[in-house]
């Protein structure tokens, strides 16, 4: 089930989903959260580079999140990921974009431009070994700032 207004209010409220900073009213949207870039980026055609959310997020073991784009964005020819869009319930730390210029235009981006929006997915049942978990290997857990891939090192 995809969360709407009323209940990404109630699961901030009760701290299933946290976000820091917290959230202003109107980046709660009908149905997703808006997130922002923390710093900004010049792209030129067919460019990608990682940045990283101002929001740090943490979910909870019953809720899972896709990163989506924003659409005046999107039609601009800005991809907010390519294909690491899915944070596991359990997740905490900065959402790491993955942007591409697919345009044949130049695009600017500021700092603490709204970027792209998490869509919430309430589990039918608790994760019961949530992202972060010692059996997992999550190498994401906690981070801050635009982490590179783990295959890198």
């Amino acid at each position: 089930m995809i969360l709407g207004d009323t209940d990404i209010r109630t699961f901030l409220r009760l701290g299933l989903i946290r976000v820091d900073p917290e959230p202003q009213d109107q980046a709660i949207q009908p149905a997703s959260l808006e997130l922002h870039l923390a710093g900004g980026l010049y792209l030129e055609p067919m460019e990608f580079a990682l940045a990283h959310t101002v929001e740090t997020v943490t979910l909870s073991n019953q809720i899972a999140a896709n990163l989506t784009g924003k659409s005046s964005l999107g039609r601009l020819g800005l991809a907010v990921h390519i294909t690491a869009g899915f944070v596991d319930p359990g997740f905490s730390g900065q959402i790491v974009l993955e942007l591409f210029n697919c345009s044949r235009h130049d695009i600017s981006l500021e700092d603490g431009q709204a970027i792209g929006q998490l869509v919430f997915h309430q589990l039918r049942s608790p994760a019961q070994r949530p992202y972060g978990h010692p059996d997992l290997g999550s190498h994401y857990q906690n981070q801050v700032g635009t982490v590179r891939s783990y295959l890198n090192e």
